[in-house]
């Protein structure tokens, strides 16, 4: 059968013949026997000269004077003309000088099984992308789950007061009244605040605010908050005060009204002046305007030449790819996967809005726009 018909059935025989006979013969029982039968047209010989009918394939065995197999006729006409083939060949009674006896196996229709295999098919793809999309998506899951957990709870000092992890890297902070306080702030994405625990300010947070270039007080709008002010002004130095709103207290408010008031506090200690030395910090507030609120990253080489600009969502992969990149901006959060890619890069410094819970490294600068006086 010529490669451009397509075979849509195989009739399938079984065959015993109660003799010794060779594959010619039941090939010659086949045509000779079912020749005239249904009329010319549906001779297999007609048949295969018109490319109804394909190689004929017979698969024979003997065993005690027996000989048993399989025929396969691949057909390309409709079922009606396959089964009248099929019935024709059982009609055979004869191979040779030998009794023999033929029936039908099966009739396939091969378009059904190519639709099985495809169906098969398109399942293992089905779950090979999903397992595949699985994997990125954890992935994907893990970095958001790291930005958006800022920080951990935490204790600092001998009498172990309630903080966000952040105040060890930062270089203000934000003294609250309670364990609590620290808490909703760190809901709100600031993991810098320090809870006093008591009208008596603890020499370890005296020595903390101290070490600190900036220190904000956030405190109950109420006549509790009135006296820890007081105290914490006759003992450490405070850049900023803000309040909750009157006769509410910090832990009882939500993320968004916690951002807007600590919003300004943030921004009038963060506009006074900061020393900018490092050239690739004041290249940072050249570009900044540029790239704020563009979801962009952008990478530097050695010479602080641009060799890259990307979307924040496709700078890991691009990083995986370059090895030219030493200095990276980005408008978005610093995550763990970032920094990890990175400095198989060979990054050395990464600036950006925020940074997330990571381990920092010690071979790579993190720094946010805060860190240089920038919003």
């Amino acid at each position: 059968m010529p490669n451009s018909t397509v075979v849509k059935y195989h009739v399938k025989i079984k065959f015993d013949v109660d003799g010794i006979v060779e594959k010619a013969d039941i090939i010659g029982a086949l045509f000779g026997q079912t020749e005239g039968l249904l009329g010319p047209e549906m001779n297999l010989n007609e048949l295969q000269r018109l490319s109804k009918v394909g190689r004929i394939e017979v698969d024979i065995h003997t065993k005690h004077n027996r000989t048993f197999g399989k025929v396969l006729i691949p057909m390309s006409t409709d079922i009606s003309t396959a089964a009248l083939i099929a019935a024709a060949v059982e009609s055979i009674d004869k191979v040779g000088p030998f009794p023999a006896k033929f029936s039908l196996d099966a009739i396939e229709d091969i378009r059904e099984i190519k639709k099985r295999s495809i169906v098969e098919r398109a399942k293992k793809i089905v779950q090979e992308w999903a397992t595949k999309s699985m994997s990125e998506s954890e992935e994907m899951l893990k970095d958001i789950y790291g930005a958006a957990r800022v920080g951990k709870l935490t204790v600092f000092g001998p009498e172990k007061l309630a903080c966000g992890s952040g105040i060890y890297d930062t270089d203000w902070i934000i003294l609250v009244e309670g364990r609590a306080d620290v808490i909703n702030l760190l809901r709100a994405g600031y993991d810098n605040a320090i809870a006093i625990e008591g009208a008596r300010i603890a020499d370890s947070v005296v020595k903390l605010c101290k070490d600190k270039k900036k220190v904000i007080a956030f405190l109950d709008g109420d006549r509790a908050g009135d006296l820890i002010l007081r105290e914490l002004e006759n003992t450490v130095k405070l850049d900023k005060v803000v309040r909750a709103p009157q006769g509410k207290e910090v832990e009882d408010l939500t993320p968004m009204e916690i951002i807007e008031i600590l919003d300004e506090a943030v921004k009038s200690i963060q506009e006074k002046n900061v020393e900018i030395t490092d050239e690739f910090d004041k290249r940072v507030v050249e570009v900044f305007p540029e790239i704020n609120e563009t979801l962009e990253a952008v990478g530097y080489d050695e010479n602080m030449n641009e060799v890259l600009r990307v979307p924040v969502n496709e700078i890991v992969k691009r990083l995986q790819d370059t090895k030219d990149v030493r200095y990276l901006i980005l408008d978005g959060i610093i995550t763990q996967r970032l920094v990890d890619t990175a400095r198989d890069a060979g990054v050395k410094y990464i600036i950006a809005h925020r940074i997330a819970d990571i381990k920092k490294p010690s071979d790579i600068t993190l720094k946010t726009f805060g860190d240089l006086g920038i919003t």
